[in-house]
Order: structure tokens, then C-alpha cells, then sequence
């Protein structure tokens, strides 16, 4: 999703992100990165009865998960990665005069890994993401809606290729102070059945997440935000020895703090530092995200 703003007649845009890592149901604790960590203030801040425009976005987060949480919850030195993901991301967004008051938008998004641990190290492309949204405003001063994802199970190696279709699914709000704002989502993603050739098969679980954002706004050039990030996932499920994975599944809480820098009408960049709080069965997020977005 894309905020956009009318103001004096300009535009001005922020975007949503979907870490390739952030689709992979956790496995043990290897998974990092919550689900739609990236998303800023004013995420889901969108109009209605606007006419068709397009928006590019390029990401990036860079998590060095040095320590991992265990099963009982204690956080220990040991098991973590560094990961860098990126996403290129390219939305169109647009109205219909038969459906009036409500806002549509199409994503297609290629994801990007690098992944360094325990003294190994590889990257490539990672899966391609592609849904849509659908969003109203029930007064001037909120937005809520709803989007669905699809991610494909193949990257360009193994080791980025889950090997699984999955869907996620996610509510949005966004509600408008004069000097504040508050939004976020509230979604889960579901797996398909994971099937390889001379291995077992596997069902994974359900992941259930939260994002919230709560921002000042300072000027219209900058705008601090804090952040609350949140996700629980199910265990998962070994079909062929019809036995649960041990220690599958996993939860995390991450809280952060960034800023949304607005460059221009067309450019805007944010960034944010998050450090988890609580966890189980995962590696820590200790995490920075950027995000540009160009408009036109």
C-alpha cells in the first residue's frame, strides 16, 4: 500500500513493505524479520475518488541477529545471522466511477536476500509477491480496508526458495490528529503444504501479526514515529512422519523508532531502528529499514 496525501494540490507518498523473509513461516528459530516491519507512519493514509497514478519503491533492511530466543523465552548469544533483504516494488493505484469512494491498488513485488551465518554465505532473488488492495474512508480523517498477497515458493536457490505457495492477508487503518497520527494492520499468513523431492512433506503454520505506528508531526518535512511490531506463529506440522516440528513454533515483540523525511512532492524516504523485547523459538530483530519511494 501507498500513502498518499492531497495537499495544495500535491501529492505526496509513503509506501508499505513485505519483506521476502517476512512471508516465511518461522522453522525453529532460524526465521527473522515480522511480517510488514517495514511499514512507516501514514502507511495506510489513502485517498478515494483520486485519478490513476503509479508509484516505485525500493527497500532495504539490514537485521544482524546476533542472539536467539529459545523455547522457554531466554535470550541466548548463540544461532543468530546478519541478513540484508531488499524489494523493488512497483504499484498502480486507481478508481472506478461505478464504484465511487473507494480506492483500489495492484502490486507486483520482487524480493532480494543476501544472508550471512555461521561462517557461510549466499543471496539471489527471492520470491515474486502480486495482489491487491481495497480501501474506503468512513470519515476525512480515517482510512480502513483490506489487502491480499500471494508469494510464489520459488527463488533463484534453494535456500530462498520456500518451496510452498502462501497467501497473506491483512486488515488496515489509519486515523488523522492535526498534530498526530495512528495506523497500522491486523492479518495472518497461510501456507500451502511444502513438498521437495526425497524429503518429507510439511505443513507450516499460520503466522499471525501486528503492525502499529504512532507519529508527530513535527513539519511537513519531517515526522518522527514510534513503532510496535508483533507476530505469532503456529507450529508446524510434519505430514510424512505425522509428528509436530519440534520447537516450530515461535512469537516475537520488537518496538522501534524512526522518522519519515518527505524530499520532495514526488520523493520521500524513511527509516527505522527496531530491537525485539520478547521472543520465543526465533533469532532477535536488531534491524534497520529504509525505504524511497518515487511517484509519478
Amino acid at each position: 500500500m501507498v500513502r498518499t496525501i492531497w495537499s495544495g494540490g500535491c501529492l505526496r507518498a509513503l509506501s508499505l513493505l513485505l519483506p521476502a523473509s517476512s512471508l516465511l513461516p518461522a522453522v525453529a528459530a532460524h526465521a527473522a524479520d515480522i511480517p510488514l516491519a517495514i511499514i512507516g507512519p501514514h502507511e495506510y493514509d489513502l485517498p478515494v475518488d483520486f485519478k490513476p497514478f503509479n508509484v516505485l519503491v525500493q527497500y532495504g533492511d539490514g537485521n544482524a541477529a546476533g542472539s536467539t530466543y529459545d523455547s522457554g523465552g531466554r535470550r541466548q548469544p548463540t544461532g543468530g545471522s546478519h541478513t540484508w533483504a531488499g524489494m523493488t516494488k512497483y504499484v498502480h493505484f486507481r478508481s472506478f466511477d461505478a464504484i465511487p469512494h473507494v480506492g483500489f491498488a495492484f502490486e507486483v513485488i520482487q524480493s532480494e536476500s543476501f544472508v550471512l551465518s555461521q561462517g557461510t554465505n549466499y543471496g539471489g532473488l527471492g520470491p515474486t509477491i502480486v495482489g491487491p488492495a481495497v480501501w474506503f474512508k468512513p470519515n476525512a480523517h480515517s482510512t480502513f480496508g483490506i489487502q491480499t498477497f500471494m508469494q510464489t515458493p520459488v527463488g533463484t536457490r534453494d535456500a530462498l526458495s520456500p518451496s510452498y505457495w502462501s497467501n497473506l492477508s491483512s486488515f488496515m487503518f489509519d486515523y488523522e490528529w492535526k498534530h498526530f497520527s495512528f495506523d497500522g494492520d491486523l492479518g495472518a499468513i497461510v501456507a500451502s503444504t511444502k513438498h521437495k523431492t526425497g524429503e518429507h512433506s510439511y505443513s507450516p503454520g499460520t503466522v499471525f501479526h501486528s503492525n502499529l505506528r504512532f507519529s508527530w508531526k513535527a513539519s511537513k518535512i519531517i515526522e518522527p514515529f514510534f513503532a510496535f511490531d508483533w507476530q505469532n506463529t503456529a507450529g508446524m506440522r510434519d505430514n510424512t512422519a505425522n509428528s509436530w516440528v519440534s520447537d516450530s513454533s515461535g512469537r516475537e515483540v520488537a518496538l522501534g523508532v524512526g522518522a519519515m523525511i518527505n524530499i520532495s512532492k514526488r520523493v520521500s524516504l524513511t527509516g527505522r531502528y527496531s530491537h525485539s523485547v520478547d521472543g520465543r523459538n526465533v533469532a532477535e530483530t536488531n534491524a534497520y529499514y529504509m525505504k524511497l519511494v518515487y511517484l509519478w
